[in-house]
């Protein structure tokens, strides 16, 4: 399926993670030129390898790592494909300290902002863009011992919507893609805490999460990256030309809601 996005320049940041990859692959099948970004320089050297990519290891958590990131691989690109997060501090919501508020929201919404402010004027300026954020379901469906979390992905879901109201009239779409208990490094660390804590198997803490805490996700396994990735391409295509604005989930129906 042509994505209609050959030559096209990507940005994908946290870019060696399981999401990241599987959308470097989507990306780069179609043609798309990859600068690929995240935190270990290793990893992201590796990751980059694999698909011919600029590889640039970066903390995009501050703004002076965005400038140093966007200084030295550009600032206009094409398509940016913002899939850095952290799921941030757990427990009683009255609980959390100042440092774990600024903890994700540097990391989770932003180090969005700060990379959107850099590029996205160079996207109205040419006619055509695309950013397609990762939020999550818990955006729709909050859940209390995640609450720094909760609030920084409902931030950039606020922005993006508002991105996409005030500038999609000029070609720059922008949307959202929220994922649910993909198999990632991030739910995997999730779960063998939970593990450890339980004293049980991985494989046991992860069946126990999704009957105990998510019994919407009817489909009761974690996603796979490779199921994310397909959503983030066609986002960042021009067959997806009249969707902006939008918050598309991939959650195995963890979210009760009606989507409306």
């Amino acid at each position: 399926m042509d994505l209609g996005i050959q030559g096209k320049t990507a940005i994908i940041t946290g870019a060696s993670g399981g999401i990241g990859m599987a959308t470097a692959q989507r990306l780069a099948e179609a043609g798309a030129k990859l600068i690929m970004t995240d935190v270990d320089k290793d990893k992201v050297a590796d990751a980059a390898r694999q698909f011919d990519a600029k590889g640039v290891a970066a903390d995009l958590s501050t703004p002076e790592g965005v400038t140093a990131f966007l200084d030295e691989v550009g600032d206009a690109p094409d398509i940016l494909c913002h899939l850095a997060g952290v799921t941030g501090a757990k427990g009683d919501p009255l609980k959390m300290s100042e440092e774990d508020w600024a903890h994700a929201l540097d990391i989770d919404f932003l180090s969005a902002v700060r990379l959107a402010r850099r590029i996205g004027p160079k996207m109205v300026d040419k006619g055509w863009g695309r950013m397609v954020f990762i939020t999550s379901e818990n955006v729709a469906q909050p859940y209390p011992d995640e609450t720094v979390y909760n609030a920084a992905k409902s931030a950039l879901l606020s922005f993006a919507k508002s991105i996409a109201m005030q500038h999609s009239g000029s070609g720059l779409l922008v949307n959202c893609v929220a994922p649910a208990f993909i198999e990632t490094p991030m739910t995997d660390g999730m779960m063998e805490k939970r593990a450890d804590s339980m004293g049980v198997s991985k494989d046991e803490a992860i069946e126990s999460f999704l009957e105990e805490q998510r019994p919407y996700l009817v489909l009761k396994r974690r996603g796979k990256p490779e199921e994310v990735a397909p959503v983030v391409a066609l986002l960042c295509s021009e067959l997806a030309s009249f969707v902006t604005g939008a918050n598309w989930r991939v959650d195995g129906g963890a979210v009760g809601s009606i989507n409306v």
